[in-house]
């Protein structure tokens, strides 16, 4: 399932029985020199969670990386945060 807006993703992963409620967070920025950082954010939701930035000298690498990850993380049970919030 694609993103509307393919610069930000909010996942969530909540699975009582293994008490667990984790997010992961993806936003792409453009720097100042034309290229573009991706910022993760991840940890239990509630908590401010710990965060990573990667700098791309091309916004499109950047876009590359972010789909990977996004990839990665629904293979490991993450859904989008607004889908959880209905189920």
């Amino acid at each position: 399932m694609a993103s509307e807006d393919p610069e930000q993703l909010h996942l969530h992963r909540i699975e009582p029985d293994l008490n667990m409620r984790r997010f992961y967070a993806l936003a792409l920025q453009p720097t100042l020199f034309g290229g573009a950082s991706l910022i993760r954010n991840w940890g239990r939701i509630g908590t401010n969670g710990q965060s990573m930035m990667e700098t791309f000298d091309e916004p499109e690498e950047a876009t590359a990386a972010l789909g990977r990850l996004e990839r990665t993380k629904r293979r490991r049970g993450y859904r989008d945060a607004d889908v959880q919030a209905r189920s």
